[in-house]
């Protein structure tokens, strides 16, 4: 291989996987950027680039990319793909040796892309390359997203077993129960061949797991407007299968951490979580600082201290991470003070509110002390994280 061909590989996007509101590389926006995320397929890569080039250069000529990411493929595609390169002007090759896995591909793919519109296409032709040009019909219309789909009219598989049509709509029945909101925007949720506008998911930070990068797409971004268009999923022509089993735990790995992630079911768990942090930060403390084998500290100012540290603890993880899409929008050091203030008063709220339903379970009600905690613990948690989604970080949540 030629200096002149390793120059021309794209640089490898690193860090979150956030896709900018523009181009940060200097060049020119183009219209579309097409993403082929690729492993092991050397024998399919020149057929799909030609037709692609064929379809798209009436449509845009000179105002679309094709980006093949692969993931150092042992049968040398992206050699292969470079190679191609000075007869397919619009042709660029990423090579991934540090990560692994379609979703991420497409996401540093996207990264790297120019396009105001961004799409995925598998490269085993599975995905009918003719049908993109329909899709990009969608966005013409208007559409912030078309999505090839199985499960509309015109759309459909070629010659899958029942065992394997049993687990695709399972699989998507699974996704309904979990993720109704998400999943059921569209037909066909396990679709890998789709665009969207690159504003619709501009400066949101993705987290994606095994292949199904569309549910990732509609969970996290913004995407009002969606257009499907039927499609007839081929058999593979070369080149061997990659769905295994492994990809239907990651799956279901996939969903219960948008589950667990978004809305305030998701956040409350994470502040719960946090909440046992604290809980061993402040036990800890306690033994180091009151203890007559360590410090031997009087048992109130130890225990002041204690608390106050747990709750410095739990702030900084709920800021990072249970609240952290919010905090993220205002970053300041006055800001971060501000949610600091504010999280210690409701947590001092908390504790006195904890004294009281503990004395109202235990002396009124005859609850077993220990019976009455948890419930006065469960009822704080829910009261402290209500508080604090309200009042404490919602100064980050105000645009000035």
């Amino acid at each position: 291989m030629s200096l002149s061909q390793s120059n021309s590989l794209l640089p490898v996007p690193s860090g979150s996987l956030q896709i900018a509101d523009l181009p940060t590389n200097g060049e020119p926006p183009l219209r579309f950027s097409l993403i082929i995320p690729t492993y092991k397929e050397a024998k399919n890569i020149p057929k799909i680039v030609e037709q692609l080039t064929q379809l798209l250069d009436p449509e845009l000529p000179g105002d679309y990319e094709l980006i093949v990411v692969d993931d150092n493929s042992p049968d040398g595609t992206w050699e292969v793909a470079q190679e191609l390169m000075p007869n397919y002007p619009q042709l660029r090759v990423m090579r991934r040796v540090e990560e692994r896995g379609l979703s991420t591909a497409v996401i540093r793919g996207w990264q790297a892309a120019r396009g105001e519109v961004l799409g995925v296409i598998d490269a085993d032709l599975q995905h009918p390359p003719e049908l993109l040009l329909k899709l990009w019909g969608e966005i013409k219309r208007g559409g912030d997203m078309a999505v090839a789909s199985r499960h509309v009219e015109g759309g459909g598989v070629s010659d899958w077993s029942i065992v394997r049509r049993f687990l695709s709509r399972g699989a998507q029945t699974v996704g309904l129960i979990l993720l109704p909101g998400v999943v059921g925007r569209v037909s066909d949720p396990m679709s890998g061949y789709f665009m969207v506008r690159r504003k619709c998911i501009a400066d949101r930070t993705l987290s994606p797991l095994g292949y199904k990068i569309l549910i990732e797409v509609l969970a996290r971004g913004r995407v009002p407007w969606i257009g499907e268009v039927g499609y007839v999923f081929q058999e593979r022509q070369e080149g061997e299968s990659k769905v295994t089993a492994k990809q239907y735990v990651d799956y279901l790995r996939h969903l219960i951490r948008l589950r667990l992630s978004l809305g305030p079911i998701g956040r409350l768990v994470r502040f719960g979580t946090v909440g046992l942090t604290g809980v061993v930060v402040d036990m800890g403390m306690l033994f180091l600082l009151s203890d007559p084998t360590t410090l031997g500290l009087p048992l109130t100012r130890s225990k002041i201290i204690a608390s106050e540290l747990a709750i410095i603890n739990n702030f900084l993880w709920n800021d990072v991470w249970t609240f952290g899409d919010i905090a993220r929008r205002q970053p300041g050091m006055r800001q971060r003070l501000e949610r600091l203030l504010k999280f210690n008063l409701i947590c001092l709220g908390g504790l006195i509110l904890n004294v009281l339903i503990l004395n109202l379970l235990f002396n009124v009600f005859g609850i077993n002390r220990y019976v009455a905690n948890l419930i006065a613990i469960a009822v704080v948690t829910v009261w402290n994280f209500w508080l604090n989604l309200k009042l404490s970080w919602r100064v980050t949540d105000v645009k000035r």
